[in-house]
């Protein structure tokens, strides 16, 4: 009681709890500034090791390039949360709204293309060390966005008082639009744009994954091997494969497409709110109580 008292006397704490979407919108784009900003600071020590025409050809330069960004994001991510009084708890905590039976398609979805590029992957064009490296850059990439939009934006707004099926759609607009940037690399408007579908279908999944498995370690899983198999499969970063001759490479496509068209369509079937219990301190007590079941 004296230590949850002492959170709602903290300022700082209190301005957090109280959520918004605005608050959500607000935590987004400072961890895009500090996801551009901070490598920056040791840029000096990555000249020479990053090759910009293959930022896969090298360990190093997949580190530079690809992994520290989101490592340098990630901390700051887990120390904002932790500075709130929400790390590890609520965050890590039981979901406080259950899925139902029907939202476990979304992580059957997700897990499909990766399977079919794990199997497809051209393993032989890339050093052991490359392989090791992306797959280290995948997990925290997998950590930072999730834990961004899964953890902190999804609590935010359900503080707010938002339904389910807003919660659902805001928190993944947020994660989509943080992909939007690739607009100020030279990244053509249509590449961008399948771009933003794809990462708002994929959003909805995570969520749906998030309330089917009741924790936000099975979402920043699925995330972490999402990503590196799609680098290693394509070659690049948000890139179509191309003519791919694998035929689990060839499968990895239409698989991609089902993904988007079953997100579309399970985020009209998403119900519930949190009813309070996502307030603080309410999560640790929703793991001692069965949580309420919801459409």
């Amino acid at each position: 009681m004296a230590e949850r008292t002492n959170l709602e006397a903290n300022g700082w704490t209190a301005f957090w709890n109280r959520g918004g979407w605005w608050r959500a919108v607000g935590v987004a784009v400072a961890y895009l500034a500090v996801y551009q900003l901070l490598p920056l600071i040791v840029q000096p020590l990555s000249n020479g090791v990053v090759d910009p025409e293959d930022l896969f050809a090298t360990p190093g330069s997949v580190f530079f390039g690809l992994a520290l960004p989101v490592i340098l994001g990630s901390i700051v991510l887990v120390v904002f949360a932790w500075s709130i009084g929400w790390f590890p708890r609520p965050l890590f905590s039981r979901q406080p709204v259950r899925g139902s039976w029907w939202m476990w398609i979304a992580p059957v979805l997700v897990v499909i293309p990766i399977v079919l590029r794990l199997i497809g992957i051209d393993y032989g064009a890339y050093s052991p060390g490359v392989i090791a490296m992306t797959f280290v850059a995948g997990a925290f990439i997998g950590l930072s966005e999730e834990l961004l939009t899964r953890g902190i934006a999804v609590t935010l707004l359900r503080r707010c008082g938002y339904r389910e099926w807003a919660v659902a759609l805001l928190s993944t607009l947020i994660f989509a639009l943080l992909h939007s940037t690739n607009l100020f690399t030279g990244q053509p408007l249509t590449t961008v744009g399948f771009t933003l579908l794809y990462t708002f279908a994929f959003g909805i999944l995570m969520y749906l994954t998030l309330r089917a498995t009741g924790n936000l370690i099975w979402p920043i899983i699925l995330h972490a091997l999402t990503d590196p198999t799609t680098f290693l499969a394509t070659g690049g970063i948000d890139q179509a494969s191309a003519a791919a001759e694998n035929p689990a490479l060839i499968l990895a496509g239409p698989a991609t497409f089902l993904l988007i068209a079953g997100a579309l369509v399970l985020l009209i079937f998403i119900r519930g709110d949190a009813q309070g219990r996502a307030a603080a301190g309410e999560a640790d007590e929703a793991d001692d109580a069965p949580a309420p079941r919801t459409a």
